[in-house]
């Protein structure tokens, strides 16, 4: 399968009736490299890792930019083994994106669900959220409602949602998403 490009996913959006603001700027690998963009654009911010564990098991941790992340706890959450972060090429393989560009919006090109996906509560109870549209030289901002067109579900915070899981159907996979207030305390 070929990966979906930035033109794909904005198709993706347009589909689902998702309203999307990008606004284009030069390389960025870290949070830190992007904090200049904080005063330009608008919502929370973020980071996202991709990490495995030994057994080869693959998450994608998606967390407000300030926000602590324990992999260990998040290992234990998901019944994972101790994590690391992934292989530049496993991370190609399974969500069709490089170092630098991790973003959840990535998951369109993971259509079997093969990757976990960790959610920091404080990018659902923000009102947008920015992420990168598959490359590091953009940022897309979104509102953080992340409902599903197909499935008519909608995600809901853990204090609503007893399980604090959700599920979201679409047209190209099912993934499981956990939300977890704060990432690093449960």
């Amino acid at each position: 399968m070929t990966a979906a490009d930035r033109n794909v996913l904005f198709a993706k959006f347009e589909e689902l009736g998702i309203a999307a603001v990008t606004v284009e700027h030069a390389p960025v690998f870290t949070v830190e490299e992007s904090k200049d963009l904080r005063d330009t654009l608008p919502g929370a911010h973020t980071k996202n890792l991709f990490v495995v564990d030994k057994d080869g098991r693959a998450a994608l941790i998606a967390a407000k930019d300030d926000s602590k992340v324990d992999l260990k706890h998040v290992a234990t959450r998901l019944g994972f083994g101790r994590l690391s972060f992934g292989k530049p090429d496993r991370l190609a393989a399974l969500l069709g994106v490089t170092p630098g560009s991790v973003t959840v919006f990535a998951l369109i090109n993971d259509p079997g669900g093969n990757v976990a996906v960790i959610v920091d509560e404080a990018l659902i109870e923000a009102a947008d959220v920015n992420f990168h549209p598959l490359e590091n030289t953009a940022t897309t901002r979104i509102a953080s409602k992340i409902s599903s067109a197909s499935s008519g579900r909608q995600a809901t915070s853990p204090s609503s949602c007893g399980s604090r899981r959700w599920a979201e159907a679409s047209d190209r996979g099912t993934h499981a998403a956990y939300l977890v207030s704060p990432v690093i305390a449960l």
